[in-house]
């Protein structure tokens, strides 16, 4: 997110690394536990790959995932944990295996809930193995309740050799408040659990991104002021007004909206980098989004499955950094591409 280093969050890191050094020294019988909360924009997930870049001794085995879908499956986490791997050594029942994996080919009937989490609990303890390893879940807060069980019982998980990293929005903009409130509650009781909580940036901190942006040049303290008070101090929001404005003066920062170096682009799907990464399939389900359409409904537009709507779903959601199907809605409206109805289809 900042083009910089991680201005303002040196005790978080340093505070990340001795977690990292308890289970590597064999200190702990369980994980221990990172919990970063913070609201949108403010880092979380730059902070957790920032200190996975500098851990010591590097882990040998880091699993990550997130919510994949919207409309949340059970045990989204270790669908995406396990997206890419090869299971066929892992010693678990094939079926059970499908169904935690969100395979297509999986069947219509399931373990009862509490076998099928045993399995999800075994199933990360075979893939950590000996360890050390870092587990790290991002968006707990758009978590499906499966995954949320499972990252609880992870986090007093007897013999497991990790560090559980969860960063998450606070529960009170997450999809299920009571839930993850729950669930943090969980999380922060384990012994010797990390607890973080980021804010925005101060205005040193904005202060120092721009000295090591614009190195060389003077700096105001009228215009550092007026780029805080623009910001918010907001990392994700700062980046944006940066990038606007890249191989401008600084003074330029002031101005809204941004005088561009060259003519607008062609507002057309292929225009900007954002929109080149999309399928024509993947445009055409975000009109649908766009239309207000649920994925049943996408589905029958298209003439496609449901569940190959919830996957271009995700990889829409991935590819954009948004958060929900709204989030997603409002980047193509600020692409300002004119979106067709759904008759056009």
């Amino acid at each position: 997110m900042l083009p910089v280093s991680m201005v303002g969050r040196a005790g978080e890191l340093a505070e990340l690394d001795r977690a990292w050094s308890t289970v590597v020294g064999d200190r702990r019988r369980s994980p221990a536990v990172a919990v970063v909360t913070g609201g949108a924009g403010v880092g979380k997930s730059l902070l957790v790959a920032a200190a996975l870049d500098g851990f010591t001794p590097r882990p040998e085995v880091i699993l990550s995932g997130t919510a994949r879908l919207h409309s949340p499956a059970p045990y989204d986490w270790l669908a995406a944990v396990l997206s890419g791997r090869d299971t066929s050594r892992l010693d678990l029942p094939a079926d059970a295996l499908a169904w935690l994996a969100q395979h297509p080919t999986a069947p219509r009937e399931r373990y009862a809930p509490g076998t099928l989490l045993r399995l999800a609990v075994r199933t990360v303890r075979m893939l950590v193995g000996a360890g050390p390893a870092v587990l790290v879940v991002e968006d707990l807060h758009a978590l499906d309740p499966a995954s949320l069980n499972l990252v609880g019982e992870l986090a007093t998980a007897a013999g497991l050799s990790a560090l559980l990293m969860v960063a998450t929005r606070p529960a009170a903009h997450a999809v299920a408040p009571e839930l993850i409130g729950r669930t943090l509650a969980r999380l922060c009781g384990v012994r010797g659990a990390v607890r973080q909580h980021l804010g925005p940036l101060r205005q040193a901190e904005v202060a120092e991104v721009l000295t090591q942006v614009y190195a060389g040049t003077a700096l105001g303290a009228r215009l550092v002021h007026r780029v805080w008070q623009q910001t918010g101090g907001n990392p994700y929001a700062l980046t944006e007004l940066l990038a606007a404005h890249a191989g401008q003066p600084p003074e330029a920062l002031l101005t809204s909206p941004p005088t561009p170096a060259t003519p607008p682009p062609d507002p057309s799907p292929s225009a900007g980098a954002g929109w080149a990464e999309l399928t024509g399939r993947e445009v055409e389900v975000l009109d649908c989004l766009v239309a207000g359409m649920s994925n049943k409904q996408v589905a029958g537009t298209l003439g496609i499955s449901v569940r190959t709507v919830t996957v271009h779903v995700s990889n829409l959601l991935r590819k954009t950094g948004s958060a929900s199907r709204t989030e997603v809605a409002l980047w193509a409206v600020r692409q300002r591409r004119t979106l067709p109805t759904p008759a056009d289809h």
